[in-house]
């Protein structure tokens, strides 16, 4: 297997699931039937020093929550598919609309549904929570778990293996 750095070099868009990955994993209901998610803040800035890097940012989600929407929006991610049967098709779709290859993408998810997109992208990358059956796919599993540290720990894996990280950081020690 190739180093992670070397997987994580030509990354040009980075593609998330959300529930276990940008949060818990835990769904909220309330009585009147809206779905509440936690997110982590510092996940959230990660994402945003990535694109400003030049990575474009995508959400592929079975399910379907307004909050993943003002998310989304809050972070300046472009692509988000929700409500998805198929990833495999939601990815496909992806990368007409974009115009990267498979190569040029990494993924990131949590549990089965995620496996046909895992399984097809450059850089694989799974949640420690996440089955053996998933991780077994994956390139590199977080230290950190699902909304907790894990999407900030994938940015700045790639950050750092595109040798941005360090000027990045600059910026905020000046």
């Amino acid at each position: 297997m190739q180093p992670i750095h070397t997987l994580a070099r030509p990354i040009k868009l980075f593609i998330m699931d959300v529930d276990g990955v940008l949060t818990d994993g835990s769904v909220y209901i309330t009585d009147a039937g809206d779905e509440l998610k936690a997110f982590y803040a510092p996940d959230g800035l990660g994402l945003t020093l990535l694109r400003k890097s030049g990575v474009t940012l995508a959400i592929i989600s079975g399910r379907k929550a307004r909050c993943v929407e003002v998310r989304a929006e809050a972070l300046g991610i472009a692509h988000v598919y929700q409500g998805i049967g198929s990833k495999g098709e939601a990815f496909a779709a992806l990368l007409e609309a974009t115009g990267f290859t498979a190569a040029e993408c990494a993924y990131m998810g949590d549990d089965v549904i995620d496996l046909p997109v895992l399984r097809r992208v450059g850089l694989a990358i799974a949640v420690p929570d996440a089955p053996h059956s998933v991780q077994t796919h994956a390139h590199y599993v977080t230290g950190a778990r699902g909304g907790r540290g894990a999407v900030r720990e994938a940015c700045e894996l790639i950050l750092h293996a595109q040798g941005k990280l360090d000027a990045i950081l600059a910026d905020y020690l000046a």
